[in-house]
């Protein structure tokens, strides 16, 4: 029952963080035509001064998906930095725990 109650949790955070891609509308763009970024990173950034430099840079490759705004960018790499850290803290706990156990079971034999 329990396998089951924590398979439904994680479906359910995975739907929570899922929602805000599709229903959240881009913002309109400003008055000289750009798109209004309220927390726009430094890619962007040195996209503009690339092509500043160089006018006729073209990128390798072009995001096969791109957030509807800012936010939401930031939003998936908050949840991509927290899955990498649950998967980090359960790997040291479960060895950490793995390590004490043997140990116990190594003190028990003698």
């Amino acid at each position: 029952m329990k396998r089951h109650q924590n398979i439904a949790l994680i479906i359910a955070v995975i739907v929570l963080a899922l929602i805000p891609l599709f229903t959240v509308q881009r913002p309109a763009p400003g008055p000289d035509g750009k798109k209004v970024e309220i927390f726009a990173g430094a890619d962007g950034e040195a996209e503009e001064l690339i092509k500043k430099i160089v006018p006729d840079y073209k990128p390798w490759f072009e995001p096969f998906f791109e957030p509807a705004s800012g936010e939401i960018e930031s939003l998936l790499f908050a949840l991509q930095a927290a899955l990498g850290a649950g998967f980090i803290g359960y790997y040291l706990g479960s060895s950490a725990t793995r390590s004490k156990l043997q140990k116990e079971q190594n003190n028990t034999r003698c």
